[in-house]
């Protein structure tokens, strides 16, 4: 009897179409996003969807959606959905996320009251959050509902990287939602009550976009320690480690604006080093198992099986 591969259109990992069009969409949004609030965060008072009064804070988001560019450029070329199932599990987060905060602090947007720029920005951040997180509901479902079966780990997890990421998905969580927290309780003044461990003064959108981008990287910590996978962990690693080195841009490009003597502004850098070098480490590891044929094959289904785990047989 001759062994035969299951064939057909396409494979329950394979990335569908309609993911790539999100991370298309999602790419080209991010980019927006960076040019005016990284590169112009000195206008960020004038010509963004709300008043950034600190340009760091203008800086932070900038560098956070950065990180997310290079998240979806990076994802549109994986072809399994397990290498970036994580990742746009990640963006579904953070999209609900901002959307609240979009929809509790809709009287601070400038749909009507800002330059005619500032306008058509506050009218797209609108259209954006009301919109994309629904969509990337439906594309990871979609997804999620193609699957067969659980991923197999190729190269687990060492318990250290485990412990270190849990523990920085923790902190990043708590620190987010005391932000998300502190930005739902206060409505027009600088919400430092619940945020005074900020090294920077924010405003209460500010702080529960800000908040956003923190628990949504204590979800994607979460999904990594959960997944278990070193070698599926390549995109989250990338978006990880640029998330942490434009925020140290971001802190040098506006270090007059710190003071020197906070303590908080301390543990910031700390933290931003510890997430760089994880993120790295993370980054390496993934490439490792990617080039190397063993790892690459080990625990994998074999050729001859069909696409639920069976072997096919003619005769």
């Amino acid at each position: 009897m001759k062994p035969v591969v299951a064939e057909g259109p396409t494979s329950a990992g394979e990335v569908r179409p309609a993911t790539r069009r999100l991370l298309v969409a999602f790419a080209l949004l991010t980019f927006l996003a960076v040019t005016q609030l990284l590169l112009l965060a000195d206008v960020a008072d004038h010509y963004w969807a709300w008043e950034i009064r600190t340009e760091m804070t203008a800086a932070f988001l900038g560098a956070a959606y950065a990180a997310g560019f290079l998240l979806a450029v990076v994802s549109l070329r994986q072809h399994d959905w397990s290498l970036i199932r994580v990742p746009l599990m990640t963006v579904t987060a953070f999209t609900w996320l901002t959307a609240i905060a979009t929809v509790v602090h809709l009287h601070k947007l400038l749909l009507v009251t800002g330059g005619p720029f500032a306008r058509a920005v506050a009218w797209v951040w609108l259209a954006v959050y009301l919109v994309i997180p629904l969509a990337c509901l439906a594309v990871v479902a979609r997804q999620e509902l193609r699957r067969v079966g659980p991923d197999v780990v190729v190269r687990p997890m060492p318990a250290w990287l485990t412990a270190l990421l849990g523990a920085q998905g923790v902190l990043l969580f708590t620190a987010g939602a005391l932000l998300f927290g502190s930005g739902l309780t206060v409505h027009h003044d600088e919400p430092r009550a619940a945020a005074a461990f900020w090294p920077w003064a924010l405003m209460p959108l500010s702080a529960q976009v800000i908040g956003a981008w923190l628990m949504a990287l204590g979800v994607a910590a979460a999904l990594a320690i959960r997944q278990r996978d070193l070698s599926r962990l390549l995109v989250s690693a990338v978006t990880y480690t640029t998330f942490g080195i434009c925020q140290f841009v971001a802190v040098f490009w506006h270090w007059s604006q710190f003071s020197r003597r906070d303590r908080w502004l301390e543990v910031y850098l700390v933290m931003l080093a510890v997430i760089v070098l994880t993120g790295a480490y993370g980054w390496w590891a993934a490439r490792r198992a990617a080039g190397d044929p063993d790892l690459a094959t080990e625990g994998r289904p074999s050729a001859t099986t069909t696409d639920r785990g069976r072997p096919d047989v003619a005769g």
